[in-house]
């Protein structure tokens, strides 16, 4: 038995789409429900005078640049930086924040506004007893080794791997890139440990010849 199938006639579309609807992307202070966000740097009391001598280098980028509220709290002796309405990304907070932090920790005011400006840009810290215990005279001469005559290893180390490294008593901070801060580290450790300056530097050319090489 044969049926003949008649083509059927398209049906007209009664309900077209609607038209996509165009949102406009959120601001900062949107993203967190219009809620204001904020953080605190505690201030050592060493560096309450660097703080009060370079405090317009500090506020002018914040709050000019990053568009952050800053203030110092001098009964909580904390830096409190806030979240405006006009703050275009929500990210320069923790910039701010991590920019402070950084001065706190004796970094020049030059070397840390670098992390408002670069994204890939980091502090880490380690003490010289997490490298090996060292006490009374022999911890002395491990900071000499570090800092060298006049400075001379420390910006050697610096300049090699450019990053820049505070030796803070027993604490030493590094400022740099993640694979720079690791090529630093490596050579404080190794000076820490008893390595004598001259061996050391010829290591840090054999790297700095590499990385010139890959970039």
């Amino acid at each position: 038995m044969e049926i003949e199938t008649v083509p059927s006639e398209p049906k007209l579309e009664s309900n077209p789409l609607p038209p996509k609807p165009k949102f406009e992307p959120l601001k900062a202070h949107e993203m967190s429900d219009g809620r204001v966000q904020f953080r605190k740097v505690s201030v050592p009391p060493h560096r309450y005078s660097p703080l009060k001598k370079y405090w317009m280098d500090i506020y002018t980028p914040v709050y000019e640049q990053m568009k952050i509220d800053i203030r110092m709290n001098l009964k909580a002796r904390k830096v409190e930086l806030k979240t405006r309405q006009d703050t275009p990304d929500i990210s320069n907070l923790q910039k701010c924040a991590d920019f402070v932090q950084a001065f706190m920790l004796g970094f020049d005011v030059p070397d840390a506004i670098a992390l408002l400006r670069l994204d890939e840009l980091y502090v880490e810290s380690f003490e010289i007893k997490d490298v090996k215990t060292l006490r009374g005279e022999h911890l002395s001469r491990a900071i000499g080794r570090l800092s060298g005559k006049g400075g001379k290893t420390k910006f050697a180390i610096e300049n090699a791997t450019k990053t820049r490294i505070v030796i803070a008593d027993t604490k030493i901070h590094m400022l740099g890139s993640f694979a720079n801060i690791k090529i630093a580290r490596d050579s404080l450790c190794s000076l820490i440990l008893g390595s004598p300056a001259g061996k050391v530097y010829s290591k840090l050319r054999q790297v700095s010849a590499r990385l010139a090489e890959r970039f």
